[in-house]
This record gives structure tokens, sequence and C-alpha cells, in this order.
């Protein structure tokens, strides 16, 4: 084969490998390292139809799916099958976030690496994987990275009401927004697994290579550090928040506790006056 077409989409947060392999009948306990890969036996029946060799679709525990050589028909029938098993997925967006890209084997050619494809001289049975891992993160990534800005608009709405004065943010407001950067921070660092590396990498030095050159020129590692310095940041702007409110709340009591014993001496004086 001379060339092999990916197509990858990020559309959930979390799948559960083990749940599909077993509706599958793959006798196999998955980890959240590895992907889920079905070929072209098991896609024959899900599909309940032929399927040609080379197809190939690897779905992975962080939410994203590679389509190796599928038509978009399969693409599409695949989505609605899982849906079946996560009920969040949105089937007819599921192209939101997405990437594509080809591996080209060229007998004496140099190991190419672009945006869009990736050129080398022979090929070698972890291509495959490795190539579908590193474009799975990143179009995670983007759902991620796309996740923080809606984060980023709602604390700028409550910036805005600082400015103009209204210090009245509720401890509910302040609470759901915190738990957005905390699911925020749950999907970057656990789910998608920027830091970790496919097993065949720790030993065979060629697929380490090959991997570590492709998490770089997508800049795994640099959009993986810019989301965690973003997120340290959302904590600060909220921690803030969450001190103003404390303190306006402390001081609406103290003034309440002041007008309370205004009151009471006046009742007293009034009591004496009488």
């Amino acid at each position: 084969m001379d060339k092999m077409v990916f197509k990858a989409y990020a559309v959930t947060n979390e799948i559960d490998l083990n749940r599909i392999a077993a509706k599958c009948n793959i006798p196999k306990k998955y980890t959240w390292e590895e992907p889920l890969i079905l070929n072209e036996n098991v896609l024959s029946s899900i599909f309940n139809k032929e399927i040609p060799e080379g197809q190939k679709i690897l779905v992975f525990s962080f939410g994203s799916i590679v389509f190796i050589n599928c038509p978009s028909e399969h693409e599409k029938l695949f989505i609605e099958y899982l849906k079946n098993e996560k009920i969040d997925i949105d089937v007819e967006n599921y192209k939101e976030y997405s990437d594509d890209y080809e591996l080209q084997v060229r007998e004496n050619a140099e190991i190419e690496l672009t945006d869009s494809y990736l050129t080398v001289p022979k090929f070698e049975f972890f291509y495959p994987e490795l190539v579908s891992t590193v474009i799975a993160k990143s179009v995670a990534l983007e759902k991620t990275e796309e996740h923080l800005s809606t984060i980023l608009d709602t604390l700028e709405t409550m910036i805005d009401k600082l400015e103009k004065g209204k210090l009245n943010v509720g401890n509910k407001e302040i609470a759901k927004t915190t738990s957005k950067i905390v699911r925020h921070e749950y999907n970057t660092i656990a789910y998608i697994m920027i830091l970790d590396k496919p097993d065949i990498t720790w030993t065979n030095s060629d697929a380490k290579n090959l991997y570590d050159m492709m998490s770089e020129f997508f800049e795994l590692n640099d959009r993986y550090i810019t989301l965690k310095e973003k997120t340290d940041i959302l904590n600060n702007v909220l921690s803030g928040f969450s001190s103003i409110s404390h303190s306006m709340r402390g001081l609406f009591v103290e003034w309440v506790i002041v007008i309370l014993i205004f009151v009471e001496i006046i009742l007293m004086l009034a009591d004496l006056l009488k």
C-alpha cells in the first residue's frame, strides 16, 4: 500500500473502550494508553457488509476517532453506531473538530513531515497507530482549546460586571465556572494524556523517533503547556472573584449587625423617654 488516508474527529470527552470491545466480541481488556483498533473483519459485522482490506477505525479513550481509508458513508454509520453507547455524541456535527492526514510510502524517499502528509521510504507496522495517535490528540486538544475559550467568555462577562461596580457575583455562578475549569483540566490531563506515549515507543527506537518528531511538529506539548498556563490564570481570576464575593458578603453582614444594634438602641431610648 503506497498511501493511507486518515480522518480524525473529536466527538466527545470520554469513550469506554472495553464496553465497545465487548459489544464487538473482542476478548481484550483495554487501558487508557492504547486505542481500540477495529479491522475490516470487525467492521464487516458492524456494517453488515463486506469491508475492503485496509480499512480500519481507531477509537481513543479521550473521545477521538480516527478512520483509516474509510469512505464518508462508513464514518457516519460508525458515529451512529457509537451514539448508542455515548448519547452525548452529536451525529450531525461530528466533523466540527477534525483533521485529515496522509501517510505516503515512496521508495528511496526521505522522511518528510508536513501538516497534511508524512512521507516515508518504507512501511512499518507501527506507522498507522502512531500517526492516528498524534492527530487524535491534536483534534482533542482543538476541542479542549475551544471549550477553554467559552470559559474565558464567561469570565469576561463577570469582569465586565466588576468594572461596572456590580460586585454581587453569586456563589452559584462562581461554582459553575469553577466546575467548568476543573472539567477542562480533567479532560486535558486525564483523557488526552498528552505526556503519555504509545507502548511501542518504549521498545522501538524508530517508533519513538517518529512519534517525538510528529508530536513536536503538531506542537502537542507546547499546546498542552499553553492550556495549563491559561488554566492557572483562570483559577487565579476565579480566586479573586471568590475573595471579593466573600468580602462583600462579610461587609453586608457587618452592616446588618450595625443597623440592628442601632435600631435596638433607638427602641431602648424610646422606652426610656416614655
